[in-house]
């Protein structure tokens, strides 16, 4: 069931223009994917929220809402004069003209979005960074001064005559779509130019300065608003997204606001205790590793972490101090680890807690399987 529009955007239903608006606007804000990556109910709520206020902005749409609810626009109420006296074809055509190409009149069509994958460190994304780079654009074509014409000579559509839209048949609907034959234009070109094919521009690049916020992880993206291709017939161009991609770190791996590390700590230092100093973003830290240490002990450096583009504070640093064994021993060091080894006989149960008791899993398991 189809919430309540007026419940969606969390007015009243007398609500004025401007706080639908006002409403709409932080729902989108909060709820819009570029915001949410790869959150289905978050772009649920999304769409939930444009498709009421879509609705609701429409004095005529809102009048019949408020008369009969979802059935108006759900085919529970057909033909004209169905709700009042309103003309419901012409709400039919408003909502779903751009899936048929519409009744009204429609400027050209926007330019599409592009998309472009940038990498950074680890630290570039934690401070953030500025960038330039080199992007595919096009420009008015020199040898034709943008008209697309050889000789300069422009006609009328034939196929249009210059309207740029032509009417069909589909079904029970007569509907309208742009030129096949002009595009859209309304207008032809007996001589195209060599250089650009008739099209008035040529491919060219651009540099653009790209401003990375402190905190962006992978995945996130950056919109660079009319960057992207360039509308045809002169309408609003595409958007370019800017998504980050961040490499793998020779020490660190970012979790979320957190960031984890590995300390290799000889068996002495882990058994009579001592003080590493482990690299952080922004300098050196001390980690006090107590005695009788085990390897995999995760240490927390508070506020040592990231501080992400969507948090308030900084997440924390967590330290794992891994026991290394030593290797390429002197005939020394090893005398004195057999001396030292001989000091347990008898005593494992004491000094070896951990294998006391994997050694009473492993007795418990064999004699369950013999059983």
């Amino acid at each position: 069931m189809k919430r309540d529009y007026y419940d969606v955007l969390g007015v009243q239903r007398d609500a004025p223009d401007d706080e639908l608006k006002k409403s709409y606007r932080r729902l989108a804000m909060k709820f819009h994917p570029d915001r949410n990556p790869g959150d289905a109910a978050a772009e649920a709520k999304f769409k939930e929220a444009k498709e009421a206020y879509e609705v609701l902005s429409d004095a005529q749409k809102r009048r019949v809402y408020d008369q009969h609810g979802h059935a108006a626009f759900e085919g529970g109420m057909g033909g004209r004069g169905g709700a009042g006296g309103v003309d419901m074809g012409d709400i039919f055509g408003d909502i779903f003209g751009d899936i048929f190409g519409g009744g009204r009149s429609r400027g050209p069509r926007r330019g599409a979005d592009l998309r472009y994958v940038m990498e950074l460190d680890l630290e570039e994304a934690v401070f953030g960074v500025q960038r330039e780079i080199r992007i595919p654009a096009q420009a008015g074509c020199d040898d034709c001064q943008g008209s697309g014409s050889a000789d300069g000579k422009v006609e009328s559509c034939g196929t249009c005559r210059g309207q740029g839209r032509v009417r069909i048949q589909q079904g029970i609907f007569s509907v309208q779509q742009s030129c096949p034959h002009c595009g859209g234009s309304g207008k032809t070109i007996p001589n195209p130019c060599r250089t650009c094919r008739g099209h008035g521009r040529v491919e060219t690049e651009k540099t653009l300065s790209v401003k990375i916020p402190p905190g962006v992880d992978n995945g996130d993206r950056i919109r660079l608003g009319g960057e992207g291709e360039p509308g045809a017939q002169g309408a609003a161009p595409g958007d370019l997204y800017v998504e980050v991609a961040v490499r793998e770190h020779a020490i660190f791996q970012r979790d979320g606001d957190d960031l984890y590390c590995e300390a290799p700590i000889r068996f002495s230092q882990a058994a009579l205790g001592a003080e590493l100093r482990v690299p952080t973003l922004d300098g050196e830290a001390i980690v006090k590793v107590p005695a009788e240490t085990q390897t995999g002990k995760l240490f927390r450096l508070r506020g040592k972490g990231v501080k992400s583009v969507r948090s308030h504070g900084p997440g924390d640093l967590l330290c794992r101090v891994v026991v290394e064994t030593p290797v390429k021993l002197t005939r020394r060091q090893r005398e004195l680890l057999e001396e030292f080894e001989s000091t347990f006989e008898g005593t494992t149960e004491q000094h070896s807690p951990r294998a006391s008791s994997w050694l009473d899993g492993v007795k418990a398991f064999w004699d369950k399987m013999t059983a």
